[in-house]
């Protein structure tokens, strides 16, 4: 009787005492479960599987949508998890699962005799006693870890790998029996006094969280599995324009290298980024452990980098960073990825009617600050061939003390002028520039380098070695190479443009402002300038019994410096933009101190270019502006092709203006990395899709699983599986706050969109004429709501009357003229119309002119910074694009980590800041 009425997927609703017909099956499935569980005694009438009654007769049958069977969201959340991980035969057939009866029994009772309810996760252990107190009937867990211990039933788990105490090898694989370790015969348990505790405690354990079947869980509900194949749909029909990785030119080569890879669009693409971090808030406590996150770049640009999306694959134990073993831990993710690419897994999409089909998995590149870059790839980021680009052609020299990269004159044309100028070093540039190092090269290269013993022992891989020339600065061929794919991969490790951009203003803002600690104007860099035998002006000399600093014109003067400083604590950021500098300037105005990451972000991109250019001459400001315009160009979200071609020949120019500058010793590597930044971008696509900022953030929120001071790994493994099965749960809830639904942190509500008609068209009855329209038609009412601040679209507007009492800076905006010209003002007004039938319009009154009100709508924000060259009432326009609001039109907005220019193309690389929007408040 009901083999008829399965639907198009041959599923059909199960009558057991399990699924009560909230469920569906295949009819097969169905059998077993009726057989194993029973029958619903209360099902008498068969209105889901044929049986014709009426209203009246059925009115006692239990329905998914009604009654104590209210169709919870959880049953839709199981029949996903349990349709995805069911074997998958040749038919496609699925067979029954059993370890989830108690979660299917926890969601068939009833919380409170009667009434059936949700609750939240939100509950303790004591609240929790209080309510078996108070309704000793009631049903719940005796405690919150019995209920994240029924969650991790929902998870994916992780295995744990013991690991030799040296980091020799893994007890893995077909050392998994084994005792001692394979490379250093250490024991692999804890000894005391020679002889095993009472129970065998492992010296490391290696947490490792599959990835097979969290890529299959992105397919496993119409959530995400849609939105799997976005790189497709969603990539640039501008060869010229990238805004995401689909569109670089990395991803293009490998779909052209592997065809039968990029022929279906589900197959994954991955990004692998590490680094270490201290789990304790204790930071005097030494102790590194190091995660392996993933991401899936065939996501949507704003998903992608949301920590909802990444995957924690590998937790590599304290309390030493793993250095050069680092391939010894990645050995299982290794021999996964391999097996993803080669065989693939069969994986349900319930994008397209749950069909089977063969995912496979690729990893693209990976994201890592420079250190941890040296442990991926093998090539060292120290000595003189420490560039990764350059290889053996890095332009280097030795200065007291350090290696400087310095002598980048080599890249400019055979013919430049600067070539034979003696004013860099002494001597002119007959050197060509480096070469292309292809794939071949590099494997070349490879197969000199010797094969080294891992792990820390000393009389085995502790035992250091040195070099042959041969071998260059490759310590190791990386692990990465056992991928058949990788050796071909033009972008392998990507260069940080966080830490870059961080280590630049730190050497740039130190030395200008003269910090004792953190200024590269040393007194060794004077004497390097003296052995070069240039600039004679800045040689050290003897006054007395004095050692004697000339000032040199790169650094501020102390009453600039007291200028500088004041500048920085007079600005005001927009609402979320960045954090408030005040805090980071000396109280005597002497330094700007602890700057973290963001904070070089935005005064590069922002503050330098605008105050120093009144402090030093105009050859050392506009260098200065010039390369941070070009970090602005770079992190916008749209990167444009022609402009990163052309940042590339221009770069050459700006280094080699800083090297007339900056004396020798302050070109460290970062200065150097620059200059491979813009081909990089041409290869991988924006830079925000590419650093360092959503995995140092992510590594915040596993510190934050830490419970057990004593076990921090395994507080972070438990709370992230924990943490894992409610995300995926999470997309399932429509009716109460979840991190998929919660309101923004400016979330404005709905908006209306209107337009004004005559009265004429609805005395005709015309089809536009709405009750909106015809409300806004009529007169408003005569009294006029005044509101000191509102949010549109996300963002937060204040008006200057309450602007200056607040920290942050909301009441600059600009509107666009009839002309294509702009307009900037300061919001005075904000004022609210109402009209029939509860509909309103929003008016700003901005200070361009008097009685001048435009719509809300129209409003874009900008902020204003002093400009310390014209005088207190000059400002600098800064224009600003909100974090959730992008140039793709797509539904399901989300935030994205930092504020960033909509193109490339918005900034000329050599730029004068007198052309920059400037108002006068006066």
């Amino acid at each position: 009787m009901a083999k008829p009425h399965v639907n198009d997927r041959g599923f059909i609703r199960c009558p057991c005492n399990r699924c009560i017909n909230n469920a569906q099956h295949q009819l097969e499935v169905l059998e077993t479960h009726i057989h194993r569980f029973g029958f619903m005694s209360d099902y008498n009438e068969w209105i889901y599987h044929g049986e014709n009654v009426n209203a009246a007769s059925s009115s006692n049958v239990p329905h998914p949508n009604s009654g104590v069977h209210d169709r919870d969201e959880m049953f839709e959340v199981l029949e996903d998890i349990i349709s995805n991980d069911a074997e998958v035969d040749q038919l496609g057939s699925q067979s029954s699962n059993v370890q989830y009866d108690d979660l299917f029994t926890a969601l068939n009772s009833e919380l409170y005799p009667g009434v059936m309810n949700k609750w939240t996760n939100k509950s303790f252990d004591e609240l929790l006693k209080l309510l078996k107190l108070a309704f000793p009937k009631i049903d719940l867990v005796e405690s919150h870890y019995e209920a994240k211990r029924l969650m991790t039933k929902m998870g994916l788990g992780y295995q744990s790998i013991h690991v030799c105490k040296n980091d020799c090898a893994l007890f893995w694989n077909e050392n998994s029996m084994s005792e001692t370790c394979s490379v250093c015969s250490e024991s692999r348990w804890k000894m005391q006094e020679g002889r095993r505790t009472g129970k065998n405690v492992p010296h490391k354990v290696l947490r490792y969280f599959p990835l097979a079947p969290r890529l299959k869980r992105l397919f496993a509900t119409t959530k995400t599995a849609k939105l799997m194949r976005w790189h497709q749909a969603g990539k640039s029909t501008d060869d010229n324009v990238m805004r995401h990785p689909v569109d670089g030119r990395a991803w293009k080569d490998f779909d052209r290298k592997h065809p039968e890879f990029a022929d279906d669009v589900r197959n994954v693409r991955l990004g692998l980024a590490t680094d270490g971090f201290n789990p304790f808030n204790n930071m005097s406590i030494s102790y590194s452990m190091w995660p392996v996150v993933l991401t899936t770049y065939n996501l949507p640009p704003w998903l992608c980098m949301k920590p909802e999306y990444l995957m924690l694959s590998l937790l590599i134990p304290g309390p030493q960073s793993p250095g050069k073993d680092m391939d010894v831990f990645l050995r299982p993710l290794i021999e996964e990825l391999k097996e993803l690419w080669e065989n693939g897994i069969d994986t349900r999409d319930a994008g397209n009617d749950r069909k089977v089909f063969k995912m496979r998995a690729a990893l693209l590149w990976t994201v890592n600050d420079f250190p941890a870059r040296s442990s991926l790839s093998g090539w060292s980021g120290q000595g003189y061939k420490a560039c990764p680009t350059c290889n053996e052609d890095t332009p280097s020299m030795r200065v007291i003390g350090k290696t400087a990269y310095f002598g980048h004159r080599r890249f400019l044309p055979s013919t430049h002028r600067w070539r034979s100028n003696l004013d860099f070093d002494g001597r002119t540039e007959r050197k060509r520039p480096p070469r292309k190092f292809s794939s071949v090269d590099i494997m070349d290269q490879l197969r000199r380098v010797k094969t080294s013993i891992p792990g820390k022992h000393p009389n085995y891989g502790g035992v250091k070695r040195k070099r042959g020339d041969d071998e260059l600065n490759w310590r190791k061929k990386s692990i990465f190479y056992e991928l058949p794919y990788w050796a071909e991969i033009e972008l392998k490790h990507n260069l940080d443009v966080m830490h870059i951009e961080k280590n630049i203003c730190d050497s740039l803002l130190g030395t200008l402002m003269g910090d004792p600690h953190k200024s590269k104007d040393t007194d060794n860099a004077r004497r390097d300038l003296q052995h070069l035998g240039i600039r004679s002006e800045l040689h050290l000399y003897e006054d007395g019994n004095k050692l004697m600093k000339p000032a040199a014109e790169y650094t501020f003067s102390e009453a600039n410096r007291r200028k500088f400083c004041r500048f920085v604590r007079s600005v005001k950021f927009p609402d979320g933009f960045a954090g408030n500098l005040l805090k980071n300037v000396a109280h005597n105005d002497s330094r700007i101190v602890r700057l973290k990451s963001h904070d070089c972000h935005v005064i590069m991109q922002r503050l330098l270019p605008v105050g120093c250019r009144s402090l030093v001459n105009k050859t050392i400001s506009s260098t200065i502006i010039e390369l941070c315009t070009f970090f602005n160009q770079l992190c916008a979200r749209t990167v444009n092709v022609t402009d990163m071609v052309k940042a590339q020949d221009q770069l050459v120019i700006i280094l080699c203006k800083l090297e007339r500058i900056f004396p020798p010793a302050f070109f460290d590597i970062m200065i150097h990395l620059v200059l491979h930044l813009p081909e990089e971008a041409i290869l991988g696509g924006p830079v925000y899709m590419r650093w360092m900022y959503p995995f140092e953030r992510y590594l915040k929120r596993l510190k934050d699983y830490v419970r057990n001071a004593a076990k921090p790994e395994g507080s972070i493994s438990e709370g992230y599986v924990v943490d894992e099965a409610l995300t995926f749960c999470s997309r399932y809830f429509d009716d109460i706050e979840t991190r998929f639904n919660r309101p923004d942190r400016n979330d404005d509500g709905i908006h209306r969109t209107s337009r004004l008609f005559i009265y004429a068209m609805n005395r005709v009855h015309a089809p536009e004429v709405t009750h909106e329209l015809l409300s806004l038609a009529s007169k408003s009412n005569i009294f006029v709501s005044s509101y000191p601040a509102c949010i549109v679209n996300g963002v937060r507007f204040v008006t200057h009357a309450r602007d200056v009492r607040l920290k942050t800076q909301n009441s600059g905006v600009s509107v666009p003229g009839t002309e294509n010209e702009i307009f900037y003002g300061q919001l005075q007004q904000i004022l609210e119309f109402s009209y029939l039938n509860d509909f309103s319009v929003v008016l700003f009154n901005e200070s361009y002119k008097d009685d001048q009100f435009i719509l809300a709508s129209q409003a874009q924000q900008v902020f204003y910074v002093e400009d310390p060259s014209r005088g207190p009432n000059w400002r600098v326009v800064q224009h600003v694009n909100h974090r959730s609001i992008w140039d793709i039109t797509e539904d399901g907005m989300s935030d994205i980590d930092l504020l960033q220019d909509n193109s490339s193309s918005n900034f000329t690389l050599f730029v004068d800041l007198g052309n920059l929007p400037q108002i006068n408040l006066q």
